[in-house]
C-alpha cells in the first residue's frame, strides 16, 4: 500500500479500522489497522497470543496500544488489554484504555485482548 493513499484515522481498511502508522525497529513504516472481532471474556496471555494469531493480526506492541489509546480510543473497552511484549519470564506488558498507563501483570492472569494488522507502506 502506498503511504499516501492512507484514509482518514477511525475509516476502514482491510477488514478493520485505521489506527495511524508506526514504524519497525528495522525502519519499515506500516499502516495499523484495527481488526473490529474481540473475544468474549479475558483470558491469560498465552490465550490471547494464540487468539490474536487466529483472528488474522497480533496483539499490540506497546508503542501499538499507545496508538490505538491516542487515536482510536473509543472503539476499545476501556479495561486494560494485552501487549505482545513480555516484561520477564512471568509477566507481560498491558494497555488501559480507560486512563491511557501502561503496566506489566502475570501472563497467568486474565485481561482483555484486541488483534491489530500491520500493513508495509511504501512511498
Amino acid at each position: 500500500m502506498n503511504i499516501h493513499d492512507l484514509p482518514a484515522l477511525g475509516a476502514a481498511i482491510d477488514e478493520g479500522l485505521f489506527a495511524g502508522v508506526t514504524t519497525t525497529t528495522d525502519g519499515h513504516h506500516h499502516a495499523v489497522v484495527l481488526l473490529p472481532i474481540k473475544p468474549e471474556k479475558p483470558m491469560t496471555w498465552k490465550r490471547a497470543m494464540n487468539w490474536a494469531e487466529k483472528a488474522g493480526g497480533e496483539l499490540p506492541t506497546r508503542p501499538i496500544s499507545a496508538l490505538l489509546f491516542a487515536n482510536l480510543n473509543d472503539q476499545l473497552d476501556p479495561e486494560w488489554h494485552w501487549c505482545s511484549e513480555q516484561f520477564d519470564g512471568s509477566c507481560a506488558w498491558y494497555q488501559s484504555f480507560g486512563y491511557g498507563g501502561q503496566g506489566y501483570d502475570r501472563k497467568r492472569f486474565e485481561g482483555r485482548a484486541r488483534a491489530v494488522r500491520l500493513i508495509p507502506l511504501t512511498a
